[in-house]
Order: structure tokens, then sequence, then C-alpha cells
């Protein structure tokens, strides 16, 4: 089983889903989002297996949701996957994929959903 987490290692809700992984013995290949950020299409491919839309991946506490003005309503979801890619401090984490299918990892425990399948 092949699994991806964007993680932050200064995120402790991060670090938590990743030891759980760790700890069932799964190797995960780690993406560190801020020096590595996720693409447009990749970003796009998450949000589909999340079965999220842009606005419930984005982190509206960051200074930068409020300088970017995001809580415009009239912003395309293309315009907000963007936003996320050139600022991705602005992306909710963690995220794990295994295969087609993904969770966010609040709370970390989620990721378990997603390997016990």
């Amino acid at each position: 089983m092949q699994v991806r987490i964007y993680h932050n290692p200064r995120c402790s809700k991060s670090r938590q889903a990743l030891q759980l992984l760790l700890d069932r013995g799964i190797e995960p290949q780690v993406i560190e989002y801020l020096k590595t950020p996720p693409t447009h299409e990749e970003l796009a491919r998450i949000l589909r297996l999340l079965d999220m839309q842009p606005r419930d991946l984005i982190r509206k506490k960051e200074a930068e949701y409020r300088e970017a003005a995001l809580d415009n309503p009239d912003l395309s979801n293309d315009a907000l996957i963007e936003v996320m890619v050139r600022f991705p401090k602005l992306i909710e984490r963690p995220i794990v994929v295994v295969a087609n299918k993904a969770v966010l990892g609040r709370p970390p425990e989620r990721v378990l959903e997603l390997i016990a399948q």
C-alpha cells in the first residue's frame, strides 16, 4: 500500500498523524508541502479525493487569507486552488492519500479510517 502524507513537521496534528502511520508499520511518502507545494492539478485531485471544495481546505486564520481577501464569495474554485498553490501555508493539514482515497487528518486518528479500508 503506497501512502502519501502532505506534512508540516511544525504542526502537532501532522506529527501525530505521521506517528500513527509509523506505529502501524506504514512508511509513507512524506511530502513537506511548504517546501514542495502541490501543483494546481495535484491539489484539484486531492480535493476530489477528499470530496471537498477549496474553501473547505483553506486555513482561514492565516494572514494570507485576510490579505488576499479569500472570503470573497465571487472567487472561483480555480482561483482559490491557485492561491493555495502559491501560498501552501493556507492548505489545511495533514492530508493522507492512499490510491484513490484521501482523508484530512483532523483529528489525526482519521488517518486510521483510510488505512483500515
